[in-house]
């Protein structure tokens, strides 16, 4: 499945709503920290592993298109 995630930084959050996924993300957006993050909280929410879940599109945006298989 795919979905629209948009990232707010600062905030520690998650949303499912009907069109993607609000997350928030305190890690810096530097080094591909948020990103680790964001996998993260998105595969303990869907209760899959890490590596069920990538970034498709958006990696340096804060609009992303996310695959959890």
């Amino acid at each position: 499945m795919i979905y629209k995630v948009s990232v707010t930084f600062h905030r520690d959050f998650l949303e499912i709503n009907k069109d993607g996924i609000s997350i928030g993300i305190v890690s810096d957006p530097q080094k591909g920290k948020a990103n680790k993050e964001l996998i993260q909280k998105i595969s303990k929410h869907f209760d899959v592993p890490k590596s069920n879940v990538r970034i498709v599109s958006g990696e340096k945006s804060r609009k992303k298109l996310v695959e959890v298989l």
